[in-house]
Parts: structure tokens; sequence; C-alpha cells
């Protein structure tokens, strides 16, 4: 309630207070102590309405610059990559307002399009370190690494030997994805994260993983990875089809019975113009499912396989708000 309806409250108490008293023609007294009642009561209720709005004006401020802080190491990702469209959204959990540690990055690279969409453990200072570190070495080493399982290895490497701070018991759920130039299929590698889902006009389908792999940082020692790097999967990729990764953040949404949200049985299987639209989708119907009320951060990345390489509709900038 407003400032300006609670006084009006406090004002119309007041005033039913005197006419009541005078109406039972009650003695002056007891009309005083009475109206003094009232209007401590209502002053206690001003009060307490003033400061419930300062914290919520706070909080608004500090969630604010923590998700400018959040996208200033999570930069958009490109609209187009090879033969894929891309889209992306990050949104700020609304009970606290800490840094979280959802990560997304795309990048095109001599072995096709390569993109990572991970959650690492923790909030805060700590977390935003983790992420700048992994998506530092996940650009650099895309670039030259020739295959998916080994990269997921060398980002391995990377938190295993405390490349966030020297916190070893830091951990990132991942899952790394590789599409060809000629983006017929997906290699998928999951480390302990959440599925993608294929998306395809018929069904959304989560990719789930042949192979059970630990989060990236959580090895005994560094190089203590599979030869040949860890397990991957591979899925065919239509054109029109997308894939959808998202964070726990969504699969972890609940509603008012606290049943969790389920993108294969909520979301509309059908085919989507375009990455945005996709994305879009998913936010507004995990925001119906949670009553507007998501508990924790959520990232969200699609990726769309276009008909041919040139100009598509997601190149369009996006319209006005």
């Amino acid at each position: 309630m407003s400032f300006r309806a609670s006084l009006s409250f406090a004002v119309a108490a007041c005033v039913i207070s005197v006419l009541l008293d005078l109406h039972l023609e009650r003695p002056t007294t007891a009309l005083v102590v009475d109206l003094a009642d009232v209007l401590t009561t209502g002053l206690l209720a001003l009060g307490v309405n003033r400061i419930l709005a300062l914290q919520g004006r706070r909080l608004a401020q500090v969630r604010d610059v923590a998700e400018i802080a959040q996208r200033a190491v999570l930069p958009d990702p490109p609209r187009r990559a090879g033969p894929v469209a891309v889209a992306a959204r990050y949104v700020a959990a609304e009970t606290e307002a800490r840094i979280g540690g959802d990560l997304y990055a795309v990048q095109s690279t001599p072995f096709g399009v390569r993109a990572i969409i991970g959650d690492v453990r923790g909030k805060g200072l700590g977390a935003v370190s983790t992420v700048s570190v992994l998506i530092g070495a996940f650009r650099v080493e895309a670039d030259h690494v020739p295959t998916l399982g080994e990269l997921a290895d060398r980002l391995d490497d990377v938190l295993a030997r405390g490349g966030a701070g020297g916190e070893s018991e830091d951990f990132t759920t991942a899952v790394l994805l590789q599409i060809p130039p000629d983006g017929r299929t997906a290699q998928v590698c999951n480390r302990g994260h959440p599925p993608p889902y294929l998306v395809d006009g018929r069904a959304v389908s989560p990719l789930e993983p042949s192979t059970h792999e630990l989060p990236l940082g959580m090895r005994l020692w560094p190089g203590a990875g599979a030869d040949g790097g860890a397990s991957t999967d591979v899925f065919p990729l239509n054109p029109g089809a997308s894939l959808l990764l998202v964070t726990d953040g969504v699969t972890e949404a609940r509603d008012g019975q606290g049943t969790f949200y389920d993108p294969s049985d909520r979301l509309d299987p059908g085919v989507y113009p375009n990455p945005r639209r996709l994305v879009d989708a998913l936010v507004r119907d995990v925001a119906r499912w949670t009553g507007g009320r998501n508990q924790d951060d959520m990232a969200v990345l699609a990726l769309t396989r276009t008909a041919g390489r040139g100009r598509g509709p997601d190149d369009a900038p996006p319209p006005l708000p």
C-alpha cells in the first residue's frame, strides 16, 4: 500500500472514531482517549509503511547494480554464429540482490560454433571471479582445442588449479556445445548440468547424456581426466530446430504447490521464427509458473539452425520496448 493510501486510511479512522463517540454521546475525555489511540496506531502504521518503502527502493537499487555487474562479465552473445542464430537472457532472482554465478558464451571457431552455459557454486564476488575466469578460458581454448571433450578438460583444469582465486572447493555445472559448419548435428558435453532441450516443432525433448560426468572443477587433481577428453554425445539438428540451454533457475522454479517447472511439459513445441522468440516464451512461462517470484537467477541460451547462411530474421534489430 502506498504512503498516500495509508495516510488516507489513518485520517479516515480518526474521523470515524470522533463521529462514533459523538453519536454515542461519550464523555469528552473518552473521545480524546479514543482519538489518541487511533492516531497513535495510524502514525505507527505510517512509519512502518515508510520504512518498508525505503527498504524496497534500496533493494531494487542494489538489485539493479548487481544485474549491471553481472552483465559486465556476461556480455550478450552474437546474434549469428555460423549456421545458427543466437539469443540469450539473464534474469536476476527476486528474493535477493546478490550477484549470481550463471554464465553463457557463444563463439565461432575453426571447429564450428562452440557454446557454454553454466552455473558456478555460490554467489557474490567469488562467483563473479569464477565466471570471469571460466569465460576467459573458454574464449581462449575454444579456438585451439580440437575436440569438445578436451575443451571441457581444459576448463576443468583451470578450476581445479584454483584459477578463480585459489578456492579449490569451487565447482561449476556446465553444458558445452559444438555445432559444425554444416549445422547438421549438435555435439554435447554435459558436466553435471540440466540437459539442453531440442525444440523441433514436434516436441521439447531433453538431450540426456549417455555418461554422467562430474561438474567442472571437481577433479581430485589437475590433468586427471580420461585420455581424449570428457565424454560427448551427438544429436541431429534439422533446419529450423532449436537448442535450448538453461540453468537450474529454470528447472528448479516452483509453483505455489512446490512443483518444479519442466520445459518439456510446459513449453510450446512449435517452430519458433527465431531464438529470441523462444527465449521470450520460456521466460514468460516460467514467470507464470512461479507467479513472478523467481527464487534463483536463471540464464537461458537458444541456438536455432537456419536454412541458409545469409541474413536471417534474427539479424534484424530488436523491436522497440
